[in-house]
């Protein structure tokens, strides 16, 4: 397999492609746009079929007719638009539909709507949040697996850096273990037999074959997230047991990591830890990582949202404190100067 020099929105639709994605729609939205052109242009070639729906709420709903049928499928905004779908992520984690949603943020990480969604029932979404392409094009991958294994809908959470920015990786299909049938799937294939199939949020079934009913399902489902926060936590940390971390996710912590070890080589006692995956939150792997530490940094590009979950799971949550903010470019559609080294250096030392 050969480098190629991909922008981040290439890489990830060959990535989806190289996954068995075969189903794809959106809703032109920046940076997500970028995503959506690319999989106009790659996706028939491979067999699939890519749509730009009239609306965020037409394309995911669409996205979970696709899947329902068994299609390895996907859909994305940034996060304007993926607050119009979240009705329709929630139905599909309540009936188990797994697909992939990317969210690709414009100026602000937002957190809260990515491990808290804004639907109904109680669900979930496995969000993972990588630091730089080559590890956005494993995760695209690693999230068609994990939304099969799992039968839930996933989120990768990316933004303009992530989006736009052009490197040099290789696209090749991975494996990542042996998936269930999809013995669940609308394909048609039930029809006329009396074992037709059915998908339905409530799981009532049908006379001859009562389902669960809402109580007994969404227990079932709650108890499945439960497993799932259990098993899929993912997480970088260096440095562990330092004087003072600094906590961060997605391309932030990119910038975090270059600043630290700066910092480190000229004597200061810093590490640094980030959550790859920001449901579920790898909260015991922070408390370890924490014990010791006299300053916890959250660096974040939002008004404080990760915070939360940092103050619940740093062993101390005295010593957390907030250095990040919004910090938005002139266009609206980029970040600003937060992300410039010398000034998140700047925040670092003025918070010890």
């Amino acid at each position: 397999m050969t480098l190629e020099l991909l922008e981040g929105t290439a890489a990830m639709a060959e990535a989806a492609i190289a996954a068995g994605c075969r189903f794809f729609t959106g809703y032109p939205m920046s940076p997500f746009t970028g995503l959506l052109e690319e999989m106009s242009r790659r996706l028939p070639k491979a067999g699939g079929v890519c749509l730009n729906a009239e609306s965020e709420i037409e394309g995911v709903n669409m996205t979970l007719g696709a899947a329902a049928a068994g299609a390895r499928a996907a859909t994305g905004s940034c996060g304007q638009g993926i607050a119009l779908m979240q009705e329709a992520i929630a139905e599909a984690a309540l009936n188990e539909t797994p697909f992939v949603v990317f969210n690709l943020a414009r100026n602000q990480q937002d957190y809260f709507q990515a491990t808290r969604g804004g639907g109904w029932g109680d669900y979930r979404t496995i969000t993972l949040a990588p630091k730089d392409i080559p590890e956005a094009v494993e995760h695209t991958q690693l999230l068609f697996h994990l939304a099969d294994k799992h039968r839930a809908p996933v989120v990768l959470y990316g933004d303009p850096l992530l989006a736009q920015t052009r490197v040099g990786v290789e696209i090749e299909r991975r494996d990542f273990g042996e998936l269930p049938p999809k013995d669940w799937a609308l394909d048609g294939t039930g029809g006329g037999t009396g074992q037709s199939r059915q998908i339905w949020t409530w799981a009532m079934g049908k006379a001859t074959a009562p389902g669960l009913g809402p109580d007994g399902h969404w227990r079932a489902i709650a108890e499945k997230f439960d497993r799932i926060g259990a098993l899929e936590q993912r997480h970088e940390v260096h440095n562990p047991g330092a004087e003072t971390m600094i906590v961060a996710f997605g391309s932030a912590a990119k910038f975090v990591e270059h600043v630290v070890s700066e910092l480190r080589a000229e004597g200061h006692d810093i590490g640094w830890f980030r959550p790859i995956t920001l449901w579920p939150f790898p909260g015991d792997a922070l408390e370890a990582a924490t014990r010791g530490a006299e300053n916890v940094l959250v660096f974040e590009l939002n008004g404080g949202q990760m915070l939360d979950d940092v103050r619940i799971h740093a062993h101390d949550r005295r010593a957390v404190r907030f250095i990040g903010g919004v910090s938005i470019a002139e266009s609206g559609l980029s970040y600003g100067p937060l992300l410039d080294a010398p000034v998140l250096r700047r925040r670092i030392l003025e918070a010890l």
